[in-house]
């Protein structure tokens, strides 16, 4: 029998099984909820129904894909022009046949990565129907990538493109990356962040382990993100969910120095506190 890809309906994981998967083992993790009323899983041809894709350049050659209605958590895929192509980082939940055709007509993707797994939305569906040669994700994350191959484990840091170098933050998960854009200023920060929005102006920042659980990070995962984000210039962050500027590496180090001083805690803290 062969492999399908499955979508879990309450977080929008993906795996590859021989029917609808037993259990997901994202949601079972500490980090997320589990599903009220018991697992749902849809094949790609029940997701595919009904669903839609939304763009929407949020700064000059960074473009972000949304699935409209959104599936589970409702990841966003961005997509980063450089010198030498199209990069893909993280992955909206579902890709429309018209989003497929448009990002093949844009030359498609010469490498894909993500944070972590609450990013990895559809990176299978952009490996398959695209086929770049690279597609990377921390050595230490490899127990999510079931739905997709690892072309390319990365370690501590680790040239995506020219311009764009992926870094291992741990903390929310073990292999945690970041990539950071030096020309544009941009930190793909995964969830080592979280930014509060009030329509599209940042309002309060924070950082966990688990939001949905509330459990902080420790003092020695803070002194290591601490530690990465001080070396990195930029004033504008992208998390699997949003784009965010003005946030500026002062405010993030605010941020973490806030928590090394005490207890630390995973709820958000204003800006305007961390300014």
């Amino acid at each position: 029998m062969p492999l399908r890809p499955y979508a879990c309906t309450n977080c929008g994981h993906w795996q590859r099984w021989f029917g609808p998967p037993p259990s997901c083992p994202v949601c079972t993790d500490v980090r997320n909820a589990l599903p009220p009323d018991g697992w749902r899983f849809l094949a790609a041809d029940e997701v595919a129904v009904g669903r839609q894709a939304r763009s929407a350049a949020v700064a000059p050659g960074v473009t972000g894909y949304w699935s409209d209605p959104q599936l589970g958590l409702g990841s966003t895929g961005w997509v980063i022009e450089t010198d030498v192509g199209q990069v893909g980082w993280e992955a909206a939940g579902w890709y429309p046949a018209a989003a497929i055709a448009e990002l093949r007509a844009r030359g498609g993707l010469v490498a894909l990565g993500a944070s972590h797994v609450h990013g990895y939305g559809a990176l299978w569906q952009l490996q398959d129907e695209l086929a770049p040669p690279v597609l990377a994700i921390g050595v230490d994350d490899l127990v999510w990538t079931k739905a997709f191959q690892v072309t390319w484990p990365t370690d501590d840091r680790h040239p995506l493109a020219p311009g764009l170098t992926m870094y291992r933050s741990g903390g929310h998960f073990p292999g945690h990356s970041v990539l950071h854009d030096e020309r544009r200023g941009i930190l793909f920060v995964g969830d080592l962040i979280k930014v509060e929005v009030a329509g599209e102006t940042p309002v309060a920042l924070s950082c966990h382990k688990a939001y949905h659980a509330q459990i902080p990070l420790s003092h020695a995962e803070l002194r290591q993100a601490r530690d990465l984000v001080e070396e990195l210039d930029f004033d504008a962050v992208a998390t699997p969910f949003e784009y965010a500027a003005p946030v500026a590496r002062k405010q993030v180090l605010a941020l973490f120095d806030r928590h090394l001083r005490g207890q630390p805690v995973a709820g958000p803290i204003p800006i305007e506190e961390l300014t």
